[in-house]
């Protein structure tokens, strides 16, 4: 898979996520986690749905670009999400927050393969970067 087609892939979930949790933050919890929800459970679920937007849509907008450090910072940091991310479902399904291995096995999944697929771009990118091969200018 080229590397601008998985970064519109790795831009879309969060987007969709983000819009879910933003407009609909008690499907999310109640539905798609199968957890109990409250008006301060909804307010960080909104305040989640923006930042997933906003790197989400940070992401999409450089998909295109040729190495550089801007985008070397931009994938190391969706990197770190998705490790940061990977640990608190099962956690949140070990201590009863979730109910049903449908509410946390598919979203850690989803986040393994995406560190999977950032790790190795990035290691693609600093092969690039380190053998001078990428144009960078700086401002």
């Amino acid at each position: 898979m080229h590397r601008k087609t998985f970064l519109t892939f790795a831009s879309l979930v969060p987007m969709l996520v983000g819009a879910l949790a933003l407009f609909a933050p008690a499907v999310l919890i109640v539905v798609v986690k199968g957890a109990e929800t409250n008006g301060a459970a909804e307010v960080m679920a909104r305040t989640v749905g923006v930042l997933l937007l906003s790197i989400g849509l940070v992401t999409f907008l450089v998909r295109g670009d040729s190495d550089s450090p801007t985008l070397r910072a931009v994938m190391i940091g969706n990197l770190v999400i998705q490790l940061a991310l990977m640990p608190i479902d099962p956690l949140a399904y070990a201590n009863g927050v979730f109910v049903g291995l449908g509410s946390f096995v598919p979203n850690t999944l989803l986040h393994l393969g995406l560190a999977a697929a950032f790790a190795y771009y990035l290691r693609a990118m600093h092969r690039s970067l380190a053998s001078g091969s990428a144009v960078l200018t700086q401002a």
